[in-house]
């Protein structure tokens, strides 16, 4: 029981750190008496103001604005040829670095484009593709029985939550997704929990640092506006490796405790 409240202490002390109040709650029953969770007031975590930009909602988190969903409706955007150059899809899937009974998520999977290609890396383990759009995993259920796949498992998640269980993803995927999280403090707490002790997660987003990359502010982050998100949520920074034209490719990684 101690070393749990320690360990919510200390996650609460550091979301409180960045100016989010957080309230310790025990949850203690006669059955379950070493049960302890962090409630966060998502009042007090998420600012709006104005003026919004034209890609942005308004809403801010940890003094950055939370962008629009890019693409709806966009099969054929995210399949596009270009992401080939702009994203070196595979050297990605390389720089995971899998083995090949690793259990991967592939969190915004939207129409499989970088599911495909991590499953023939992990063929004694799973991918597990989550998207909030029902259509989507539909299109890849279909597209992984075309291609033989049966180590992919389509997972409708929350704008809130990736519906994962508890300590089994050994690595989770982000690629231009995490800027357009409605709730990105809730995601990554729950995606933290998903994670294995000492799991990965690896966030490949536009580089905020450079305006020169043409795409709109808001779907681009720095490499410190992502380390300080990533510590609200409980993760430890590993590397940020620069081996992308356009994005960072950002390592963190869930405590072992």
């Amino acid at each position: 029981m101690e070393f749990l409240i320690l360990e919510q202490l200390r996650l609460a002390r550091r979301i409180a750190g960045y100016g989010v109040v957080a309230a310790l709650l025990l949850v203690v029953s006669c059955d379950r008496a070493q049960e302890a969770a962090i409630e966060i007031d998502t009042a007090s975590v998420y600012v709006h103001s104005s003026p919004v930009s034209e890609d942005g909602t308004g809403r801010h988190y940890m003094g950055r604005e939370i962008a629009k969903i890019a693409g709806v409706g966009r099969e054929q955007w995210l399949d596009r040829p270009e992401r080939e150059t702009e994203e070196l899809p595979n050297r990605v899937v390389r720089a995971l670095e899998l083995d090949a009974d690793a259990v991967v998520a592939d969190i915004g999977a939207g129409t499989g484009y970088f599911t495909f290609r991590i499953l023939p890396h992990v063929p004694e383990g799973r991918v597990f593709a989550v998207d909030i759009e029902k259509e989507m995993l539909d299109m890849i259920r279909k597209r992984a029985s075309r291609r033989g796949f049966d180590n992919v498992v389509p997972v409708l998640g929350t704008v809130r939550d990736p519906n994962l269980p508890s300590d089994s993803i050994d690595v989770a995927l982000i690629v231009f997704a995490y800027t357009q999280f409605s709730h990105p403090q809730e995601m990554m707490v729950n995606l933290r929990d998903a994670l294995k002790p000492g799991g990965r997660v690896v966030l490949v987003e536009y580089r905020g640092e450079d305006p020169t990359i043409p795409v709109s502010p808001v779907y681009k982050i720095t490499d410190a506006q992502a380390r300080a998100e990533m510590a609200a949520a409980g993760l430890d920074w590993r590397e940020t490796r620069d081996i992308l034209p356009q994005h960072h490719f950002m390592v963190f990684e869930k405590p072992i405790r």
